[in-house]
């Protein structure tokens, strides 16, 4: 959910500097960029938390910069995609029938932008500091044969 602000940030910005006002274009724009934000933190820290469970990996910033370098092509392809089939509707903005969408496509450019560079730095380092604790309950029940289930921390 910490990636809903982060999103925000671009998508305000490139709306101040575009000049788009507030309105349903840009509320149905804003809903999107929250999802698609939402969903490259949750796939994210569910990496985290799958190369802990799955493949060994000790919480520490080595397994962190793994997971995120791992995530990062399928986050940096979901944002160009986008990006580029929301040229047309930026640089149209003025022509007939363009109304609706060109605000729309400025929010979604703007916090994909700033999402995933936000992203990308700060979802990192947020389950360093708040993440471990987390995790070691997730994995807790895991652990069937009785070991130390801090064993991999």
């Amino acid at each position: 959910m910490a990636n809903i602000p982060l999103a925000l940030i671009g998508s305000v910005l490139a709306m101040w500097l575009t000049g788009v006002s507030l309105s349903v274009a840009t509320m149905v724009g804003f809903i999107t960029l929250a999802g698609i934000a939402t969903r490259n933190g949750i796939l994210k820290i569910s990496h985290y938390i799958n190369l802990c469970r799955f493949e060994g990996e000790r919480f520490d910033q080595q397994m962190i910069v793994r997971g995120s370098l791992e995530r990062l092509t399928p986050v940096l392809m979901t944002a160009l995609v986008a990006a580029f089939a929301l040229t047309p509707l930026l640089l149209a903005g003025d022509a007939p029938g363009k109304e609706i969408l060109h605000p729309v496509a400025v929010v979604i450019f703007g916090g994909l932008i700033s999402s995933t560079l936000l992203d990308s730095l700060l979802t990192p380092v947020m389950f360093w500091l708040m993440g471990r604790r987390a995790t070691l309950r997730l994995l807790a029940p895991q652990d069937s044969a009785g070991a130390d289930p801090q064993e991999n921390f």
